[in-house]
């Protein structure tokens, strides 16, 4: 098996050597948090196939997703603004899998000599900044008609799967919205035949006709994806390099 992270894959072997001794692979749980609003960020994560939300909590305790975070990303970057900085989101996994994890002082000495990881995470941060820039007008102008398309877009992107292990509770919660609008919305999906819903599981099964479905957003985040960070690399990099 290989792992795939579009960050790591197009880095130089001069960069990856000096960050290799220091990446360890982790398995992370469905539902895991890893980091709370106010808690220092300690560690930065490479998704190879598990998927975090990012979330805000409002005092009345309503949560909604602010962005997502697959293997075109890289978790935690806020963690370079300094060794005690803070957000006030938190960190949940949305899909189980792996990921590669290394302490935010090892990344920020790296990041700190200016060159190529430095000039790469901050395109990576203008492409992020842009997928949370989308997600917040998507959700205030676009109808949930058109935004759950979207969305099970993003996430098969950041996957690279067909198969979605989520739920509509789940969906629901990261989307703000009633579990019945989920409900409601998917099933018409599913009578057009776009995608197949079990306990679980989502999948999709005709791509063109839900990019037809969904917004605009979801194109124009993965164009700036694509202008910043370049299409995806096959470059692959073997889980027996990161113990």
């Amino acid at each position: 098996m290989t792992a795939e992270n579009q960050i790591l894959a197009v880095l130089s072997a001069d960069v990856l050597d000096r960050l290799k001794p220091h990446l360890s692979r982790v398995t992370l749980a469905l539902a895991e948090v890893i980091h709370r609003p106010g808690e220092p960020l300690s560690h930065l994560y490479f998704p190879i196939d598990c998927l975090f939300s990012i979330t805000l909590t409002m005092q009345n305790g309503a949560t909604a997703e602010v962005g997502i975070v697959g293997n075109r990303d890289v978790l935690g970057i806020n963690a370079l603004m300094g060794n005690r900085e803070m957000t006030q989101t938190e960190y949940m996994v949305q899909g189980a899998g792996s990921a590669l994890k290394i302490e935010a002082h090892v990344m920020q000495q790296e990041f700190n000599r200016h060159g190529e990881l430095h000039d790469l995470l901050l395109r990576y941060s203008q492409a992020f900044l842009a997928q949370v820039s989308q997600t917040a007008a998507c959700n205030s102008l676009h109808k949930l008609e058109q935004r759950l398309p979207r969305w099970l877009l993003e996430v098969q992107e950041r996957i690279d799967s067909d198969h979605l292990p989520l739920t509509q509770e789940f969906i629901s919660v990261m989307l703000g919205v009633r579990r019945a609008g989920v409900t409601q919305v998917a099933q018409k999906l599913q009578e057009r035949k776009l995608i197949r819903y079990r306990r679980g599981d989502v999948q999709i099964l005709n791509q063109g006709g839900l990019e037809a479905s969904a917004c605009e957003c979801f194109k124009r985040t993965k164009a700036e994806y694509d202008r910043l960070l370049g299409k995806k690399n096959v470059t692959s990099l073997h889980f027996a390099s990161f113990q």
